[in-house]
């Protein structure tokens, strides 16, 4: 006989036994029994689950060829998958309010559904007559793509029986209502259940599932961040409501590279792919100007090219300020200590602003010696020649540590007509036609070659 489980409806924790108040939030009455799906008991299974038996590792065919993945033709989509779509899957795709995850989510559906993977659209948010009409703007109208409007988890999973698509897209998770859990849809207990189930079906009846899910003011997907280790894939829609770009970015994936990223331009008819990001992101980039560095960084497996973009000015307050727009701020304070302990160059009484242009958000550390240069030039007013990139990380000590995929950072900077880069010394040898590369072994030395100081 099965042990029955307690858990929390406000923080999802679970326990062994029930109690009036929950000892990880303090909730009063919060507690409640675990129900399966299928037959409301505590010791019943979940609706589609089998026996499971087990099979030796010895005994499985080498050759045995992999599942084939089904692309849908957006070259990013596929990128940022891994190769494509993964049969028994499940992807949560988490972003903020009017992103335009349903939109991504709706054209992917049609590219799908037109390359002969049968499709579901199921939408907790709006009725089919919305889609329908939002389908149109999109002119998306003739794909065949079947439409459903329900939040009751079990006939969803019926329906999905029934049908037996290929894709099944849910919009969203938090909408998603199990008649088993005693508590609103959209809590912790509730998100929970309903990913559970979704992921158990995907793995038993082969059906890859897509759910959407919204995220908190912190940028994270409401909800227990169990969800997460549940699923295969986890993907999130990013973007400055300023600017015209989103950026896919896949934050876990077990098919695929992590940290990939595919790039979109928000159009009056949906999303359209960026082929060259890097291009794009430097676009509106005019003559040189003391402040502005560009960064060739790698994200995922591609090499991306974006403007650093800095403003150093007097400061009217007793206590500087320091403000960041895509990177690290912890890492700009550090920066900004190394440069006055290791170099000599104060930024006290200034004020520092950096930005990174096209509303990209960078995370890797090569971009140090790019920020460090940007803020230099905007503190000695000297700007960088415009056909150089830079990329580097910085030690504590000053010193320049090289970064990965040195080659491919150097073959996109010269496609795009660079003729020099400034990237640290030690590192693997890598000559490229066409642009000459400068080496630099620590921060005092970039800073004298370059700035004449320090």
């Amino acid at each position: 006989m099965a042990k029955t489980t307690y858990s929390c409806s406000a923080c999802g924790a679970s326990f062994s036994k029930w109690s009036g108040r929950c000892d990880g939030c303090g909730e009063w009455n919060s507690i409640t029994e675990d129900k399966g799906l299928s037959k409301g008991g505590p010791a019943s299974k979940s609706l589609g689950m089998r026996r499971g038996k087990t099979i030796p590792l010895s005994d499985l065919a080498t050759e045995e060829a992999p599942p084939p993945r089904s692309c849908c033709g957006v070259g990013e989509l596929d990128r940022v998958l891994g190769g494509g779509l993964v049969p028994a899957s499940a992807i949560l795709v988490g972003g903020d309010p009017g992103i335009g995850k349903s939109t991504l989510l709706l054209q992917a559906a049609a590219q799908f559904a037109r390359s002969g993977v049968k499709t579901i659209y199921v939408s907790g948010e709006e009725a089919s007559a919305q889609v329908r009409m939002r389908a149109q703007r999109l002119g998306l109208a003739q794909a065949p793509v079947k439409l459903a409007a329900e939040t009751n988890l079990r006939d969803i999973l019926t329906t999905l029986e029934a049908e037996k698509p290929q894709l099944a897209i849910i919009d969203s998770i938090q909408t998603m209502w199990a008649d088993h859990v005693d508590s609103a849809p959209g809590s912790v207990s509730q998100v929970r259940a309903a990913a559970h189930e979704l992921t158990t079906f995907a793995k038993t009846n082969g059906v890859s599932i897509i759910m959407v899910g919204h995220v908190t003011k912190d940028g994270q997907i409401a909800g227990p961040r169990v969800v997460e280790h549940m699923v295969d894939t986890v993907l999130y829609f990013e973007g400055e409501r300023g600017h015209q770009f989103r950026i896919l970015r896949a934050v876990k994936n077990r098919f695929g590279p992590a940290d990939e990223i595919g790039v979109f331009e928000m159009t009056g008819g949906g999303l359209s792919e960026v082929r060259n990001p890097s291009a794009l992101f430097l676009s509106e980039r005019g003559a040189p100007s003391p402040g502005s560095v560009v960064f060739s960084g790698i994200e995922g497996t591609r090499p991306v090219l974006v403007e650093m973009q800095a403003l150093v000015a007097p400061s009217p307050h007793s206590q500087p300020r320091r403000a960041v727009v895509g990177w690290d701020s912890s890492r700009l304070a550090m920066i900004l200590a190394v440069l006055e302990a290791r170099c000599g160059i104060p930024f006290a009484g200034l004020d520092v602003y950096l930005n990174v242009a096209g509303g990209m958000k960078i995370s890797e550390p090569a971009a140090d010696l790019a920020v460090a240069a940007a803020l230099l030039s905007a503190r000695e007013d000297t700007a960088l020649p415009a056909d150089t990139v830079v990329f580097g990380e910085i030690s504590l000590s000053g010193a320049l540590r090289p970064a990965p995929q040195t080659e491919n950072r150097l073959k996109e900077a010269q496609k795009l007509g660079f003729t020099a880069a400034i990237a640290p010394s030690g590192g693997k040898s890598v000559a490229v036609e066409g642009l000459a590369l400068r080496q630099a072994s620590d921060l005092a030395g970039f800073v004298g070659d370059y700035f004449g100081a320090g």
